[in-house]
């Protein structure tokens, strides 16, 4: 369904705002008038006596607004590097010009993320099923790595300003060279020149992208720890916890 920039905005509005404040809809004067016309007229939300609600094909529409908004936002933070300040400007545009098959090619590029830079969830998509079977490149958290796993840092999912501060004072940062030395007590991985002891929590918020010659190219089966990591992911979804501690 093609729809209107304004139309695509005004879906957003609604599922940011029942994600945020669990809103159940929107007062009429809440939402931009052309926007919401062009929704009545595709049947994508209902007008009630006091607020406009998703349809069931709205909320899968909505739905799509929001993962096409939310990888241009991960596509934008991960490999251009855009400035926070005009990211999710930038984001508006990207996302209005997004078709599935090129939404799902870049999910599969950065590893079929599951959060956006600000930490919100993004709703999966075919791309993200298939992974299940056969995965193309890898990004996982340096939690779920074994040990003598290898690669690139590929972004931080850190959501505490104290937290970002201190693995970005010890070189953890996207673009560099990773690997995992050692699970028990602590996880103790190299990341440059330089290694670090830290707990499973602070790791998670570590995603790295595995050296093509670890991760399986499509058709072939990913490693029986790479199967289990997506096989929890489409069950509950991973939400890695936050560190207490840095053992340096």
């Amino acid at each position: 369904m093609k729809l209107s920039e304004s139309g695509q905005e005004t879906l957003e509005q609604l599922w940011v705002e029942a994600e945020k404040a669990g809103r159940p809809g929107l007062a009429c004067e809440e939402l931009p008038p052309d926007g919401l016309e062009e929704l009545l007229q595709e049947g994508l939300v209902e007008q009630g006596s006091d607020l406009v609600r998703l349809t069931p094909t709205g909320y899968a529409e909505a739905e799509l607004v929001i993962r096409h908004h939310r990888l241009a936002e991960r596509l934008l933070s991960d490999v251009l590097q855009t400035e926070e300040g005009i990211m999710d400007e930038q984001a508006c545009r990207l996302e209005h010009v997004l078709v599935d098959g090129l939404a799902d090619r870049i999910c599969t590029l950065l590893g079929h993320p599951q959060f956006c830079p600000h930490g919100k969830p993004i709703p999966p998509g075919e791309c993200c099923r298939q992974a299940l079977q056969s995965v193309e490149r890898v990004i996982a958290p340096l939690s779920e790595l074994e040990v003598g796993q290898r690669g690139h840092i590929a972004y931080l999912r850190v959501s505490d300003e104290r937290h970002a501060q201190k693995l970005m004072a010890m070189g953890v940062l996207p673009g560099v060279p990773i690997a995992l030395l050692h699970r028990s007590p602590s996880l103790v991985f190299e990341a440059g020149y330089s290694q670090f002891a830290v707990d499973t929590e602070m790791a998670a918020d570590i995603f790295v992208r595995l050296d093509a010659q670890q991760a399986p190219q499509e058709g072939q089966q990913p490693p029986a720890t790479q199967r289990g990591w997506f096989r929890r992911r489409a069950r509950r979804g991973y939400r890695g916890g936050r560190a207490r501690e840095e053992i340096a």
